[in-house]
């Protein structure tokens, strides 16, 4: 096949998605496919180019994702101050592709712009569909669905940054210690957990730099989790334990900065609850293809979801190619079922 990995863009996830990219690109290739990757934002230069040609057997070194988050501000002033999402060339070279694969993380890639774009040109791309995508990407809305579908979810409150809120009256309603988080960020981007009234204070104003629509969510203590649903069913879940502090962003794309255990050894009961809660909460958001759900398990065994993530990290330290090497499925293996899963509706 010929193979198009979008990576890279505007998020402050871009990092981890130009290592996710660079690293499936190489796996495809090694699976015998022509591959071409994409920094969705930087484009493409097609002057005087076959774009058949582009699609290669050799590729680019794979990225490592460094500790600090990425500065989309100077990439954007490198470019001439261009704030468009997609570069020149995208579309043209997707529509040259038999598979689009999607190894993009936040903004336009995961809330569900993309994945419309692509749809209006009927090229094939992998993961959910645009309404799935903008259901989960949006914590608020995704922890709506999933209550409304009987899975078991933190209480939580959503403030807009742009206007007046009283922090007195959030600890009235979500009781401290709590989660403070972006409504639609991913890979623990801007999140903060807090213990006091000033923290709060504080956690607000820092995760207000990436959006305007916070959500403060109560803290369940507990064992983390995470469980991935692939080509129809959830695959086995992973235990997560950080060695210091909790599963950031640092933690999760340093090496051995985590512990992680797959299968999870949270007993028969446990885990089916997880696979029942990951099955519905698949169903409920409307994804497609697989995705990957958090989860905190409490000290009565019960399973609180966090949230949903329809692009999961394919990173070295990434959860997903973790749990399907559990079932048997290797990462380039994975890649590829993966690629050969695109769909366009």
């Amino acid at each position: 096949m010929k193979i198009a990995v979008l990576m890279g863009g505007l998020s402050p996830e871009r990092n981890v998605s130009l290592s996710s990219g660079t690293l499936i690109a190489a796996a495809l290739r090694r699976r015998g496919h022509k591959v071409v990757e994409i920094d969705i934002y930087e484009g493409i230069d097609l002057e005087g180019k076959d774009v058949e040609s582009l699609f290669t057997l050799d590729g680019k070194q794979c990225l490592t994702v460094s500790e600090e988050l990425p500065d989309v501000e100077s990439l954007i002033q490198r470019n001439g101050g261009r704030t468009e999402a997609v570069g020149n060339g995208v579309i043209e070279v997707c529509q040259a592709a038999d598979s689009v694969f999607l190894a993009l993380h936040g903004d336009i890639g995961e809330n569900g712009q993309l994945q419309a774009m692509l749809d209006i040109y009927r090229i094939p791309y992998t993961g959910s569909g645009y309404i799935g995508s903008m259901l989960a990407m949006d914590k608020d809305i995704a922890k709506k669905m999933l209550r409304g579908a009987g899975i078991l979810t933190p209480d939580w409150l959503r403030i807009d940054t742009k206007s007046e809120y009283d922090t007195q009256a959030i600890i009235r309603t979500v009781e401290l210690p709590a989660v403070v988080k972006p409504c639609s960020c991913g890979s623990s981007v801007g999140v903060f957990i807090v213990n006091t009234p000033e923290e709060l204070g504080a956690a607000i104003e820092s995760a207000a730099k990436y959006e305007q629509y916070i959500m403060i969510e109560q803290k369940i203590s507990g064992r983390e989790l995470t469980c991935a649903y692939f080509d129809g069913k959830a695959l086995p879940p992973v235990e997560i334990i950080p060695k210091s502090g909790f599963y950031d962003y640092k933690n999760k794309y340093q090496a051995n900065a985590t512990e992680e255990i797959c299968p999870a050894p949270i007993g028969d009961e446990a885990t089916a609850a997880v696979y029942e809660a990951t099955a519905k909460g698949f169903e409920a958001l409307r994804l497609r293809g697989y995705a990957r759900f958090d989860y905190i398990l409490d000290a009565d065994g019960k399973a609180w979801c966090l949230e949903a993530n329809t692009l999961p990290g394919m990173t070295p330290t990434s959860l997903l190619p973790r749990e399907a090497a559990a079932e048997g499925i290797s990462y380039d293996e994975l890649c590829e079922k993966i690629a050969f899963m695109a769909t366009n509706i």
